[in-house]
């Protein structure tokens, strides 16, 4: 699973106001031609991330190349069971990546796009996020040349 190799501080707040609003980068595709975008906004913990990813491998049969746009960053802490009021914050219990909507999480790029539809919908299913498929289209397909 996903989590930071080196962190400066074992404990964050949590920052879930993060989530709200438009995000202003890593909105667009950049690697690849398929991509699964964040419709609303949320918390996107390293277990789902995997989850998704398992799942576009398992459809795509190892085929093609993948795209993991998103990195959970933040620790979240849980206190022990039947642990009284007081003595501080919890022990670190998993790692999870603030999601604003628009944010492109997956792209993916070598497969047909049937293949590719169907392992981002069910990677989509994996996540607590609405999501959508984007597909890059290209531009110069858009404007035939004039022969004089």
């Amino acid at each position: 699973m996903l989590e930071p190799k080196k962190i400066r501080r074992r404990k964050q707040h949590r920052l879930r106001s993060a989530c709200r609003g438009k995000a202003q980068r890593g909105a667009q595709l950049s690697f690849g031609t398929f991509g699964l975008k964040a419709v609303s906004g949320g918390e996107v913990t390293a277990r789902q991330i995997e989850a998704a990813r398992k799942a576009i491998t398992h459809k795509i049969q190892r085929g093609g190349k993948i795209w993991i746009r998103i990195f959970p960053h933040t620790p979240v802490t849980r206190k022990a069971a039947e642990v009284p009021m007081g003595q501080g914050k919890g022990t670190p219990e998993y790692y999870c990546a603030n999601i604003q909507r628009g944010t492109v999480l997956f792209e993916m790029d070598g497969v047909v796009e049937g293949t590719a539809r169907e392992a981002l919908r069910l990677a989509g299913h994996k996540l607590p996020l609405q999501t959508k498929i984007v597909v890059r289209r290209s531009s110069t397909l858009a404007r035939p040349e004039s022969v004089t």
